[in-house]
């Protein structure tokens, strides 16, 4: 149901249908809050309030937010595969600044805006340990993503000089259950399951489990300092480690043991691009996809660790709860405790 006049103080989430989304709302709710979802999406949650709102719609986003308590802006486009014809930087940047706009306008005692590690500039950073004072994703010939989420941020900051109480976090990869849709890495672990990916590229990330990021948001809602960012890690593995740690899980083999090396895949990059953006699939090894893998980050999350309590647990406990919630009643539910 849309609602548009006569509510009561509640916690506002952007992007309330999304992975981190979805999470974030069915804690607020299980905590006692009353949570409005802006989302053109309706979100999983019966229990919130849906307002169906483009976040560039900014006196859309007045309404919105009026009586909130806290806003977390989570709403964004995630791509690997360029701007998605301009989409990607008119709703990572436009829509932060509309975001913010409206948060200024009304009065918003605090907004989380939930950024991303492809904030920092990781090909540059590689070799080093990235923190906040890390490069931004500033280099016109880094992936359209990763620009478009630092320059979100400047929005954020611009506004946090004209008086927003504002303060950002940066999780990593994020996986984990409550993936309704699912996301682009529930996607190839789900493939993976279903044996549907039978070998794994080399390179790696950073992985966090969906419900410390949310815990990581709402602390940082609590007693994030105004206009800080908050790295929020979890722990760094390969593609082919992730896959033997799933494999554990299964009970049984699920992809070749041998990682394939970039250089094989990276010559069928631009084709996989030229296709991903027309019929995006997460399973496709686009040219920023593998420029993912390859910077293979060490992230500092000593910050969040110090000033937000951000402890994550570990990868394999993930991994159980992610399958268990994919294939619950199902006969492959029998191999995940």
């Amino acid at each position: 149901m849309v609602v548009s006049t006569g509510w009561m103080s509640v916690i506002v989430v952007t992007g309330g249908s999304g992975h981190i989304g979805s999470n974030l709302v069915e804690s607020l709710i299980s905590d006692g809050h009353d949570v409005r979802v802006v989302d053109l999406r309706r979100p999983p949650a019966v229990a919130a309030t849906w307002v169906q709102l483009d976040v560039r719609d900014e006196a859309g986003l007045r309404r919105a937010f009026d009586g909130a308590s806290v806003v977390y802006h989570l709403a964004a486009v995630i791509s690997v595969a360029g701007g998605m014809r301009g989409e990607v930087e008119s709703v990572n940047v436009a829509g932060v600044r509309s975001v913010v706009g409206a948060a200024l306008a009304t009065g918003v005692p605090r907004l989380v805006h939930c950024s991303s590690i492809h904030a920092f500039d990781l090909a540059t950073c590689a070799g080093r340990t990235v923190d906040e004072e890390s490069p931004r994703s500033r280099r016109r010939e880094l992936p359209a993503y990763d620009r478009s989420k630092a320059a979100g941020e400047v929005e954020v900051q611009r506004a946090v000089d004209r008086g927003l109480d504002a303060v950002i976090v940066n999780p990593t990869g994020v996986i984990g259950p409550g993936d309704p849709d699912p996301s682009r890495m529930g996607v190839v672990l789900r493939a993976l399951w279903r044996r549907r990916l039978p070998a794994v590229v080399a390179g790696g990330f950073d992985w966090v489990d969906v419900r410390d990021a949310v815990r990581a948001l709402t602390a940082a809602a609590a007693r994030g300092r105004v206009g800080a960012n908050y790295l929020v890690p979890g722990h760094r593995h390969s593609v082919a480690e992730l896959a033997r740690l799933a494999e554990r899980v299964a009970g049984r083999r699920l992809a070749l043991r041998r990682a394939v090396a970039q250089p094989a895949l990276r010559a069928c990059a631009p084709l996989a691009t030229v296709v991903a953006r027309r019929w995006p699939h997460p399973l496709l090894p686009t040219r920023e996809a593998l420029a993912a893998l390859r910077t293979f980050p060490v992230v500092n999350g000593a910050r969040a660790a110090h000033e937000l309590g951000h402890a994550p647990r570990p990868l394999q406990e993930t991994l159980d709860d992610l399958y268990a919630y994919f294939f619950r009643g199902r006969d492959q539910s029998s191999a995940v405790r």
